[in-house]
């Protein structure tokens, strides 16, 4: 029998058949589904065992169809055939491509170009999504490619089946395309190494690392943060994980909170939008009938944490048993795989009460006037890498408290954007001036922030910095409050932009908000 204490590996795969040998018939997966609007949900598991036999069944096909190295897209649904798929791709030695059906709103163009870019070998997706999926790939002229429903695949007699080629640590696992909101696409390339020390160090940075914790997420698995939180992590660890789709969380955000309970040690994860969410959508005899008593982490990360928004979850959902110190702010990026810090749930998150005036000069100074601080969240400290803060302008490394850009070196920094060589460059090969160039480079993260206490502190995004006379300001804290003084706006539907001035006058500084509907 394999050791009881997971495997040293560098392969996902290999945790994979560890636990599949280990713990052959306890529950891995679990996706649950809502087929009425009123349904608590329908629950459907595999063991791991069941996990790696469906796993195998994918590879095996794959390597009939795709060569190693070659790309394989994922088009299908979230839920259990997508993570099979995944996992395939990556025992066959495929690069898998994490993505989505043609049919979800709003993202046509992106999976297109996405599509376009990576040039895929093969399209793996599920008997119900097939016709749209090629239906799609015609309508947008998109080259023919060979489809695998991964669903149909059955293959109980698979169970020794080898991969055609053992990847190597360094070779590419999958593509992570970052969201494209304000440029093309790019396909981030992580390696096997990269996602399996990344789920080690979020599993490090938030005290998941006992074997009786259960993930527990609606993320989307093509996004960064739902493949690692749900996915990669548990596989690594050995620890069960809970998926649903988006959607029904959008349709019902009490969901996600209900399977919170599910389990008496969890995790997940969500963006601060989503927090707010609940708290507008959930009245108080629902969060009444809630237990969330055993969540240890409620992550939240993936854009600018409001403390404001962590205070009204934390008092909205305190009947339900929550511990406030579950709450725990964090910041990563695809570039990254994901995870470079987070605060733990040892402690309550922490805020700084900045001076906004010296803030505006990038420096983090204690605020005399507390009617007057803006408050930013610690992000903890990092987990298994290395952050430091360098001058925009020049790249000197900058020491505590002083605001710049924050830059990531780990083994948990991918090798670079697909077919993007120069910006590769740019981006994954930071130095400072003076610094030796016989090491890995540190990753240029395009985010503001600053070291405090030896956590990090995140103030905004580079190229959003509003500079009007000489001073920065950032949008998220003219937008938040600009919300708190105008009752009239509907809350977080509104941006703060930097607009020329007339006759190449100085900038000016523009809110666009969006009214509040009337009760």
């Amino acid at each position: 029998m394999s050791e009881e204490k997971p495997p040293t590996g560098t392969l996902l795969t290999d945790h994979l058949a560890h636990w599949a040998a280990l713990t052959p018939h306890t529950r891995a997966f679990t996706f649950v589904d809502f087929p009425e609007a009123d349904s608590l949900g329908r629950h459907r598991s595999l063991t791991w065992r069941a996990l790696d036999l469906r796993v195998r069944a994918v590879a095996e096909a794959l390597a009939r169809t795709v060569p190693p190295g070659e790309r394989a897209a994922l088009v299908l649904p979230q839920g259990l055939d997508y993570v099979a798929a995944f996992l395939g791709c990556l025992y066959a030695g495929v690069t898998a491509v994490p993505l989505f059906t043609p049919d979800l709103p709003g993202h046509e163009g992106r999976l297109a170009a996405v599509l376009a870019d990576c040039e895929p070998a093969c399209l793996l997706t599920d008997t119900a999504t097939a016709d749209r999926v090629l239906a799609f790939t015609a309508e947008h002229a998109l080259p023919e490619t060979a489809l695998l429903t991964v669903d149909g695949l059955t293959a109980p007699a698979l169970a020794e089946v080898e991969p055609p080629r053992r990847p190597a640590p360094d070779d590419i696992a999958y593509l992570q395309y970052t969201s494209g909101s304000t440029r093309t696409p790019a396909g981030v390339m992580i390696t096997h190494a990269n996602v399996v020390a990344n789920a080690r160090q979020g599993m490090a940075g938030l005290e998941a690392e006992d074997p009786a914790t259960t993930a527990v997420g609606w993320l989307p698995l093509f996004h960064d943060m739902g493949l690692v939180l749900s996915v990669a992590a548990p596989v690594v660890g050995g620890l069960g994980s809970v998926l649903m789709d988006p959607v029904n969380f959008l349709l019902a955000p009490e969901r996600w909170l209900r399977l919170l309970g599910s389990a008496p040690r969890v995790v997940t994860a969500a963006p601060n939008f989503a927090y707010d969410y609940c708290v507008a959508r959930i009245d108080a005899d629902t969060v009444e009938e809630l237990d969330l008593s055993g969540v240890s982490v409620m992550l939240n990360g993936s854009e600018p944490v409001r403390p404001a928004t962590l205070d009204r979850f934390r008092d909205h959902f305190a009947p339900a048993g929550l511990a406030p110190e579950a709450l725990c702010p964090g910041y990563g990026l695809a570039e990254a795989t994901v995870f470079v810090a987070a605060d733990p749930p040892s402690a309550l998150a922490t805020g700084v009460d900045c001076d906004p005036d010296a803030l505006t000069e990038g420096r983090v100074v204690p605020a005399a006037d507390p009617a007057r601080a803006t408050r930013l969240m610690l992000c903890g400290a990092p987990s298994g890498q290395r952050v430091r803060i360098v001058a925009p302008d020049s790249g000197a490394v900058l020491g505590e408290d002083a605001v710049g850009e924050i830059q990531v070196c780990g083994p948990n920094v991918g090798a670079g954007y697909w077919k993007k060589a120069a910006l590769s460059a740019e981006v994954f090969g930071a130095r400072a001036p003076g610094e030796a160039d016989d090491g890995p480079g540190w990753l240029r993260t395009g985010d503001l922030g600053a070291l405090h206490g030896g956590a990090l502190l995140v103030t905004g995004r580079l190229k959003d910095l509003i500079i009007v006379d000489g001073r920065n300001h950032y949008p998220q804290d003219i937008e938040e409050t600009v919300q708190q003084a105008v009752e009239a706006i509907r809350p977080d539907r509104l941006a703060a932009v930097a607009l020329p001035g007339p006759d190449g006058a100085a900038d000016r500084l523009v809110v666009i908000a969006e009214h509040r509907r009337r009760q």
